[in-house]
């Protein structure tokens, strides 16, 4: 039986509002800004600097600066310890996820939770995707300007498609590893709907394919 669904999603899909809808009818944990307080707690960091490394790629400019830093003496200063990026956050994730696949009964939004639990039988993964109009409809419904919409539809998942590629090695979407791939321009009740349902009649059966990408690159912890 599953105790953990994972949603990967097109930026502007409705993930957010389907997956509290998913929690909220199995009775289970949200794992999406709670995940970012998690990080936020443990890491020791406001969460509007996690929002900032939110699977996305640091900048050229940060991680040029990292390299001349890891061979300065600065290294070793209290100073660099603090130093809060997107390395420092995926080197924490994987415990995270496994803590939160050990409590189970929870639906985890993003933050690469399906290559991170990726073996893990106990889960469920599904990817939301959508068309760009309906993306964009979407966004400007929760309070964005058309020009502010087209950008951030475009942009944030360019930023999944070069994080996904550079800590996991692979494709965004990568299609073997997910259960079910639905297009939200039906409605978010048919979506949740069928994703109980789909769920529920595969309990317990294998995947017909694995995913066969190499393990995510090894981030050195600062």
């Amino acid at each position: 039986m599953f105790r953990l669904i994972t949603i990967e999603r097109e930026y502007g899909s409705g993930a957010a509002a389907i997956a509290a809808s998913l929690a909220e009818q199995l009775g289970w944990k949200l794992w999406d800004h709670l995940l970012t307080e998690e990080i936020a707690r443990i890491a020791k960091v406001d969460p509007s600097a996690v929002l900032r490394c939110d699977e996305r790629m640091d900048s050229r400019l940060h991680r040029l600066a990292k390299v001349f830093w890891r061979g300065s003496y600065e290294r070793s200063t209290p100073l660099g310890s603090q130093i809060f990026d997107t390395d420092r956050m995926v080197a924490m994730m994987q415990d995270i996820m496994n803590r939160i696949a050990q409590e189970g009964n929870a639906v985890i939004v993003g933050r690469g939770a399906p290559y991170f639990l990726r073996d893990n039988p106990d889960a469920f993964h599904v990817f939301l995707y959508a068309p760009r109009a309906e993306k964009i409809r979407r966004t400007i419904a929760d309070g964005h300007s058309q020009q502010e919409a087209e950008e951030m539809v475009d942009f944030v998942d360019r930023e999944r498609i070069a994080y996904v590629k550079h800590y996991f090695n692979a494709d965004w979407p990568t299609r073997s590893l997910y259960h079910m791939m639905l297009n939200t321009a039906v409605g978010n009740e048919p979506v949740v709907k069928t994703i109980l349902e789909t769920m529920h009649r595969v309990a317990g059966r294998p995947k017909a394919t694995e995913f066969e990408n190499s393990k995510p690159q090894t981030v050195p912890h600062l």
